[in-house]
C-alpha cells in the first residue's frame, strides 16, 4: 500500500476505521463518476455509511511514513504522508466489496493524485465472506 491519509471531521484519521475508509472511497468514486461517467452513485450515502460503520476494526497493523514530493515548478517540497500496513475488518462486508475491489484501481485518500492511496495487495482482508462473493 502506497501512504494513505484519509480524513473524518477535518481531521486525520489515527486509525482507517471502516466507515472512514468507505466514506471517503464512496465520495471519491461518486466523484470520479459525476466528472467522467453518467453522474454521481444513485444511492443512500447515508444508509450505506451507516452501513459501513458497523464494520469492526479488528486488526490494525499500520505504522505512520512520512513523504515527500518536489515541485519541479516552483522547487517546493509538499508532504505525501500517511499510513501504511495492515488493517482486518469483520461485519458485514458483502455490498462493500465492489467498492473495494475498485479502490485499488482509483485509490482513496488525500493526494490520490500524486500516487498515494494505492492498495497493491486488496483493499483490506475480508473475514467470513457469503459464499456467494468471491476473493
Amino acid at each position: 500500500m502506497t501512504p494513505t491519509e484519509l480524513k473524518s471531521e477535518h481531521q486525520v484519521a489515527e486509525r482507517p476505521e471502516f466507515g472512514i475508509l468507505f466514506g471517503r472511497l464512496r465520495d471519491r468514486i461518486s466523484t470520479l463518476r459525476t466528472l467522467y461517467d453518467a453522474g454521481p452513485l444513485e444511492i443512500d450515502f447515508r444508509a450505506i455509511g451507516d452501513r459501513a460503520a458497523a464494520v469492526r476494526l479488528v486488526r490494525c497493523e499500520m505504522q505512520r511514513t512520512d513523504v515527500d514530493r518536489l515541485s519541479s515548478r516552483t522547487g517546493q517540497r509538499h508532504p505525501l504522508g500517511g499510513f501504511v500496513g495492515e488493517a482486518e475488518y469483520e461485519g458485514e462486508l458483502g455490498e462493500f466489496v465492489p467498492y473495494l475491489r475498485l479502490g485499488k484501481s482509483v485509490g482513496v485518500g488525500r493526494q490520490t493524485v500524486w500516487g498515494e492511496g494505492r492498495n497493491h495487495h486488496g483493499a483490506c482482508i475480508i473475514k467470513e465472506l457469503p459464499s456467494y462473493i468471491s476473493h
